[in-house]
């Protein structure tokens, strides 16, 4: 009796020639733990209870809640010149790299002092549900932020990875701004 050879294994779909998914791993590893130390810090760290404050604000959290918008604002402007850089508008020049680059470094310089703010005087909150949130989106913000710098310059990961992270520190900062500016301004 002859014998019926078995099927061949299915092969897992190539990835791209070029494209290595250890990077991404990695980096999205060193974010996660970026997270996990900044709500660890902030949860053991004891609160001073001292605001950051800029002249010209009657409170820290004023200055926050400005300093939040100027940062909503510039990923609006990172968002659509993203989305100009990769196609998907109709947004030309050889001003846009710049714009895009710019507005992100600003977004950030911007933030540090609201994250220093968030963490130093009044660390890990968890008394109440907007709070916890705003506390659990702040670690993620940043460990977001971590991944997509350290995916940013990499030109072997996978074409979804970059979208993804911008999209994952997006995600962050408008829960940020939502949970604290938000309520500071309509509540």
């Amino acid at each position: 009796m002859a014998s019926i050879p078995a099927p061949a294994p299915e092969a897992a779909p190539a990835q791209p020639s070029g494209t290595k998914i250890g990077p991404v791993v990695i980096a999205f590893a060193v974010g996660t733990a970026v997270s996990i130390a900044l709500g660890v810090y902030g949860r053991l760290h004891t609160p001073t209870g001292y605001a950051v404050n800029l002249a010209g604000f009657s409170t820290g959290p004023a200055a926050k809640a400005f300093l939040a918008t100027i940062v909503i604002i510039l990923a609006i402007v990172q968002t659509v010149t993203a989305m100009g850089i990769y196609g998907r508008i109709p947004l030309r020049g050889a001003w846009v790299n710049p714009v895009h680059r710019w507005s992100g470094r600003l977004a950030v310089l911007i933030s540090v002092p609201v994250a220093v703010h968030c963490l130093y005087a009044l660390g890990f909150q968890a008394y109440d549900g907007r709070v916890i949130a705003h506390s659990i989106f702040g670690c993620f913000f940043y460990g977001a932020f971590v991944f997509k710098m350290l995916i940013l310059t990499r030109d072997d990961s996978p074409g979804w990875v970059l979208p993804l992270a911008g999209g994952l520190v997006l995600t962050g900062l408008t829960a940020l701004w939502i949970t604290a500016v938000g309520y500071f301004f309509f509540v």
